[in-house]
């Protein structure tokens, strides 16, 4: 008997909060044999995730497009960042004010501690197609 578990994202909830600003950072996950970015955007003040992404490239397309779907549900926001040059391009075309951040680095690096060890538990034995919405 196969264990299978399934994502299905209309099941996600959002609780409405008060968003003062978009803390935002992406990591390399490995899914099988196959290398994919997670992007996560997390609210500086309550500590809340506001959005996640999955993509097979690290762009300024991509970045956009993931601000895009945030603006979409909580209107523009600062953007703060790590040196990821592709950021400042994305917020200059989406017209969003973009800072750099130091201070808010253990938030980001507790969503990429979660993900580390993610194929160990759960091993990928069939290639996974990965679909992305730009």
């Amino acid at each position: 008997m196969e264990l299978v578990q399934l994502f299905n994202p209309n099941k996600f909830y959002l609780k409405r909060t008060r968003v003062t600003a978009f803390i935002i950072d992406e990591t390399m996950l490995q899914v099988g044999s196959d290398y994919t970015w997670l992007w996560v955007a997390i609210e500086p003040v309550h500590k809340q995730v506001l959005g996640v992404y999955i993509s097979r490239h690290r762009n300024t397309l991509v970045a956009e497009s993931f601000l895009r779907s945030l603006i979409k549900i909580y209107g523009k926001h600062t953007v703060y960042s790590d040196g990821g040059t592709w950021y400042p391009e994305a917020c200059s075309y989406l017209g969003l004010k973009h800072l750099l951040h130091t201070s808010f680095e253990r938030t980001i690096e507790y969503c990429k501690d979660r993900t580390e060890n993610f194929d160990d538990d759960y091993p990928c034995k069939h290639k996974i197609e990965l679909i992305c919405r730009m």
